[in-house]
């Protein structure tokens, strides 16, 4: 009797029960999809409830489709495609009620920041695969691993370009991309264009504090990106927030030379809101008398996301530097009391939205501005006897300003789509006691489609309307071919091809100077390209290895040079009235030149630990038409100017226990280069007189020991072997010299 009580007990409970457990649950489904509406499976999808415990996870299926059983309760739901995918995680609060089944369809987005995804060479983000641009991706890891510190050496690191800089550390540093001027190239941060006005950007101001990948696309862009972009554009991206919990992170290292810097970041995402923000400084005096550098850096990006559908974005950079200029000290004296000082700010503020399941639109407000300092109070030597060398005392101030609005719409189709959009921007210089200013105003159009599995096209053209050269329309087409799609030990072959113009606008100095005897031109045409890129990408031994080759042609035609005319001489334009020095000039489209070459990369894994990444870069450049060259070095008939016909570089990344080790090779051919000191008298030379710089190789090691997950030690040496060489003649490169220090994690995930 009294077991059947106890079994009446317990049926009584369980009859209840059961009723009460299946009001008290509720479901989550729905369908994940990419851009273009295909959907996405093999994505995790993970519930955190609120008050904490375990999380509930499931996977998508073949479908896209994805079920969770939860109780009734408030929820984080976060969706992570995998990493192979290049698709970006999604994030949702959600509070499900006792009973509800909620249905939420996930329009995920190519994760920007991924190195398998790339933003720069079209108008909306694609896979790398499906680019037909060749692009170079440097990752914050590859940045960290072989330790850079500032842009100019990255950059140099990357297939096909070309390095100068005017001394060591602080020196104005130029970068050539494809056979061109070093002011052919684009670039942006975070999608605001940082160039001066006329396309000159000094590299040694941009520290690599708080940046996430950089982005180096090759070949005429100016389609996309308008004026500047004629043998590319550089992108660089700052990092974002992704730690739920706030992440620290701390740097400090010193070395040779009385270097020292240090860096933090601060990290982290909370409910719709994600921010990333650091400061970083570097200091060194240099080997040699007025040799020091600083370099103070602040960043940030800050993003908010009240809905799937809308989001907002603010990237601002500001940096800070200071450049002691010895001068030529291989020539001449060095000089005591030169000194650069460069202030630069960028910033960023663009919203998001998405209207309808294919509809994206952005909006963005861009501001730059660049303030510079070029002082030399006072003369350090003059020669009275060959070469008459001075050094005259001068100083420079100028203000440089790029305001703009941007407006982009597209539209995804699950093969193809079309953007289009409208810029404007005003450019504004005070150089000196001259105010120059241009608004420009430019629209376009592109269009991709995939014509068949294996076949993609890309179509563009813009209309640029500047206030120097008027209206100018420029194309752009692409081609991507997959021959062959396989695993194995002779894996996929992709084909690439793509031409296009590119223009560059006259420098405000140019248009505008307002010098009595040397005015600047008002009626300059733009600088132009006309570009062409066909490639190969091969993989081998399941993907271990990747290796391409890239052929490349740019002409380049009207650039501007300068005409200097001597009264009563002959000259293509009459003396000035107002100009009593005897001697008058101004600007002129005079010159062409071409450069056409091959680029080639490889990429191999021939160990788990081991990485090998190696480029070799071979440019045959001629100047084709100079007739106001004022050196012979840029004379017709030679190579373009400081452009190697041969660099190359191999790198080799060992991981190794709690080790990473980074040996780096550069080499550089002979190249075409002027001391600008030398007076010449017909045949006659007086002064050093030399136009050829001798090629190098330079060998630098990185490592880094791990001794806890958050606490780490690394050291650098550059310049291994201690060479003897020259970036720009006269000026003598940094010889060995070692840097190392500590980094620390604190808090993330």
């Amino acid at each position: 009797m009294k077991l059947q009580r106890v079994l009446l007990l317990v049926a009584s409970v369980l009859l209840f029960s059961a009723p009460s457990n299946s009001q008290s649950t509720a479901t989550l489904a729905g369908t994940l999809t990419d851009p273009s509406g295909g959907v996405v499976t093999g994505a995790k999808i993970s519930a955190r409830s609120a008050l904490g415990g375990q999380q509930s996870i499931t996977v998508s299926s073949a479908g896209g489709r994805f079920t969770l059983a939860l109780l009734a309760g408030r929820y984080t739901v976060r969706v992570e495609p995998a990493a192979s995918s290049g698709m970006a995680r999604a994030e949702r609060e959600i509070t499900l009620a006792a009973g509800e089944s909620r249905e939420w369809n996930v329009r995920l987005e190519l994760e920007r920041l991924a190195a398998t995804v790339i933003v720069t060479a079209q108008a909306e983000p694609a896979a790398a695969a499906a680019v037909s641009a060749p692009v170079t991706v440097l990752t914050r890891e590859e940045i960290r691993e072989r330790q850079f510190t500032s842009l100019g050496p990255a950059l140099a690191a990357a297939t096909g370009a070309a390095f100068s800089r005017l001394g060591r550390e602080g020196g104005v540093t130029s970068l050539f991309f494809g056979g061109g001027n070093s002011n052919f190239t684009k670039v942006l941060v975070d999608g605001t264009t940082v160039n001066e006005p006329g396309g000159a950007v000094d590299y040694s101001q941009f520290a690599l504090d708080n940046i996430e990948k950089i982005e180096i696309v090759r070949g005429a862009e100016s389609a996309l990106y308008g004026s500047d972009a004629m043998t590319g554009v550089v992108q660089i991206f700052t990092r974002r927030g992704e730690s739920r919990r706030p992440r620290l992170e701390l740097e400090a290292e010193g070395g040779s030379f009385a270097t020292a810097r240090g860096a933090a970041n601060v990290s982290g995402r909370w409910r719709a809101l994600d921010f990333s923000l650091a400061a970083g400084r570097f200091e060194t005096r240099g080997p040699e008398v007025n040799d020091r550098f600083r370099n103070s850096t602040l960043s940030g990006n800050l993003g908010w996301r009240p809905e799937e559908r809308h989001a907002l974005r603010l990237s601002v950079r500001s940096a800070s530097t200071g450049a002691g200029v010895a001068g030529q000290t291989l020539f001449t004296p060095p000089n005591l009391d030169q000194y650069n000082g460069l202030r630069h700010f960028s910033a960023n503020l663009s919203w998001e939205f998405t209207t309808g399941a294919r509809w994206r639109h952005r909006v963005s407000g861009t501001e730059s501005y660049a303030r510079q300092l070029f002082d030399n109070p006072a003369s350090d030597f003059c020669f009275a006897t060959p070469p008459f060398i001075c050094d005259f005392p001068f100083t420079s101030r100028n203000q440089l300003n790029r305001a703009g609005f941007a407006q982009q719409s597209s539209f995804a189709a699950p093969r193809g789509g079309f953007a289009f959009g409208y810029q404007y921007e005003v450019e504004n210089g005070f150089l000196g006691a001259l105010h120059a200013r241009r608004n420009n105003h430019a629209g376009y159009l592109e269009a991709r489609w995939q014509f068949f599995s294996r076949l993609t096209a890309t179509a563009g053209v813009r209309a640029e309307a500047n206030d120097s050269f008027g209206t100018r329309v420029v194309p752009r087409l692409g081609l991507v071919y997959i021959l062959r799609t396989a695993g194995g030990p002779w894996g996929s072959t992709r084909l690439r091809f793509s031409t296009g113009l590119g223009i560059k606008e006259p420098s405000l100095v140019q248009s505008f100077a307002d010098d009595p005897c040397f005015p600047g031109n008002a009626g300059l045409r733009p600088e132009r390209s006309r570009a062409v890129n066909a490639g190969v990408e091969q993989t081998a031994l399941d993907d271990r290895l990747r290796f391409s080759v890239d052929y490349f042609h740019n002409a380049f035609r009207d650039i501007v040079s300068f005409t200097s005319c001597f009264t009563g001489g002959p000259c293509p334009i009459p003396p000035p009235p107002a100009c009593v020095l005897g001697f008058y000039g101004t600007f002129f489209n005079t010159d062409r030149a071409r450069a056409r070459g091959i680029q080639t990369s490889l990429e191999a894994r021939p160990a788990p630990w081991l990485r090998l990444l190696g480029q070799y870069s071979f440019v045959d450049s001629r100047v084709l038409q100079a007739p106001n060259a004022f050196d012979p070095a840029l004379a017709p008939g030679n190579r373009l100017f400081k452009r190697p016909v041969h660099s190359g570089s191999l790198v080799l990344s060992a991981d190794w226990k709690k080790m990473n080790w980074n040996l780096s090779a550069y080499f550089t051919g002979p190249r075409t280069d002027s001391d600008f000191l030398s007076i010449r008298f017909g045949n006659t030379c007086t002064g050093p007189c030399m136009s050829r710089n001798p090629g190098y190789a330079r060998l630098d090691l990185a490592g880094t020991y791990r001794l806890h997950a958050r606490y780490s030690l690394f050291a650098r040496i550059e310049n291994l072997f201690d060479r003897d060489y020259q970036d720009s003649l006269g000026y003598a490169a940094m010889g060995r010299h070692i840097r190392g220090g500590v980094r620390v994690v604190l808090g993330g995930e």
